[in-house]
Parts: structure tokens; C-alpha cells; sequence
């Protein structure tokens, strides 16, 4: 039985993730946390979630260490903000817990933080900006795509939901970072995010432009374009719902539970494709 801490837990990801490790039959939820005074705090995170009391009360972050001292989990997953999830990475790592990070917007400082916790640690961990598994082969999909058309025009659309924090979404910048690194581009050179009015000029030749919606409750789409003079090839990934996410993290913690050696920091890509 694999035991699973969720910090996030009152969150939308947070509680379909709660919602289907209480289906699985080889896991459960032992620890809930979430952020210092949400109202949630002291009740039973099966009930806030849907999933029926599950005997789990929801801790705050400052109680993290003593949560995951007393329950002893195998892995804690992480779907916060970047912020949150630094810090409750790093005391994964005190309490010598492996980590499943789906948080995104990190700064590299912060990317650096967590990897150094890990690290140091000595704990396995799998960090993916989109847990998706269909995603993930949207990002070798474009790979290939960009090795063989690197003198396309390379252009990425990207939507997601009115309540989303950051912009342009991780996968959207994992995205356009795999194009650039594929076809010998420097991503911080070739990148534009968006085009304001009153911009004037031609497109750059070797651009990778960026475009954010943020509208209603779109889990999530992404369309990639390569254009060229007579053609033009659109790879596109849509999430039809956010449960698509959470069938990769369920991956990840089976993954992680048997397969990762200490100290190793693995992604999604890493899982589907690694021999």
C-alpha cells in the first residue's frame, strides 16, 4: 500500500487527486495539507473532497513536519503554488519523503531551491510542468517536428481557464523551450510573448512566439504551429478535463514508489520513455 500526503488538498487538483488515490486499491490518503488559515483546517479532507470520510484531517503548512512525521508517508504530492511548493518540498526532503511536484511558475532561483533540497535530501522525485500523459507526448510530437522543420515559423497558442495564476502556462514555456532546443534556436533570444499594437516590422525568422487565453473553464489546450510557405502542420493537445492530470500523477506515484533511485529528479517524459 502506498501512502500518499497531498498538500494542495483543498484545492481543484488537490481533491480529484484525493477523489482517485481513494478508488485505487494499492494506495491512501494519509496526510492533507494546505495553506496557513484556509477554513477547511481540522475537517476530514474525504468529505471536503467527495470522496467520504477518509479519517484524514486537513493540516496547515506549519504543521507539515509533524503531519508528515506522524503519518509517514511513501511520497507527498505537490499541486500548490511555486512558492508553497519550495518549501514544502524542502520539508519533504527533512523528512526524507519522496515528492511529486505538478506545480508550475517557478523562477529558475526557485527551480533551483527545490532541486537543491532534493538533492541534498537524498530523496527521488518526479517534477513535470503537465502531468498529462497525452501532453507529454505533444512535447516529443513537437521535437520531432522542430529537427526536421527548423525553418518554419513556430508559433504556440495556449488556453486555459479564467482562474489560473500564471501566464504563459509551464507547459506552454516547456513547449517552446524543446522547439528551440530541437531546432538550435536560444529560447531566451527567440522568444515573444504576444504582440502588442503599434508593433511594427516583419516576423523574425528564427521567433518562437507565445500567445496566452484565459477564458471560462478550459482545462487546458495547447497548438503548436509550423508554417511554412506552402504548408502548414498544427500539433495540438486539448484536456478535456482535469482528470487527464491526475491519471499522470497516479503514474508518477506508482513510478516513483518502486523505480527511481535516491536523489534522482525524473519528469513525465522521463516515465513514459525512459528504457
Amino acid at each position: 500500500m502506498i501512502r500518499v500526503a497531498v498538500c494542495g488538498a483543498c484545492g481543484r487538483m488537490g481533491k480529484r487527486i484525493i477523489n482517485t488515490i481513494s478508488e485505487k486499491e494499492d494506495m491512501k490518503v494519509v496526510a492533507a495539507i494546505d495553506r496557513p488559515g484556509i477554513p477547511a483546517a481540522g475537517q476530514d479532507v474525504g468529505e471536503i473532497s467527495g470522496a467520504g470520510k477518509l479519517g484524514v484531517k486537513v493540516k496547515e503548512a506549519d504543521e507539515m513536519g509533524e503531519a508528515l512525521d506522524s503519518t509517514d508517508p511513501d511520497v507527498l504530492v505537490d499541486f500548490t503554488i511555486a512558492e508553497a511548493a519550495v518549501e514544502n518540498v524542502r520539508a519533504a526532503g527533512d523528512a526524507k519523503v519522496p515528492v511529486v511536484v505538478g506545480t508550475t511558475g517557478f523562477t529558475d532561483k526557485q527551480k533551483e531551491e527545490m532541486e537543491e533540497s532534493i538533492r541534498n535530501a537524498n530523496i527521488p522525485a518526479v517534477i513535470s510542468p503537465n502531468m498529462s500523459l497525452g501532453v507529454n507526448i505533444f512535447f516529443r510530437l513537437v521535437k520531432e517536428g522542430a529537427e526536421k522543420l527548423k525553418d518554419y515559423d513556430m508559433e504556440l497558442v495556449e488556453s486555459h481557464h479564467n482562474k489560473k495564476i500564471d501566464s504563459p502556462s509551464g507547459t506552454a514555456l516547456t513547449t517552446a523551450k524543446i522547439a528551440a532546443e530541437a531546432s538550435g534556436k536560444d529560447f531566451e533570444k527567440v522568444v515573444k510573448f504576444g504582440r502588442s499594437r503599434g508593433e511594427h516590422g516583419e516576423r523574425p525568422e528564427d521567433e518562437i512566439g507565445i500567445h496566452s487565453i484565459r477564458a471560462g473553464n478550459i482545462a487546458g489546450d495547447h497548438n503548436f504551429i509550423f508554417a511554412g510557405d506552402s504548408e502548414r502542420l498544427e500539433i495540438i493537445h486539448r484536456a478535456q478535463s482535469r482528470q487527464a492530470f491526475v491519471d499522470g500523477v497516479i503514474k508518477a506515484i506508482r513510478f516513483i514508489d518502486k523505480e527511481i533511485e535516491p536523489g534522482r529528479i525524473l519528469d513525465m517524459q522521463d516515465i513514459l520513455f525512459e528504457k
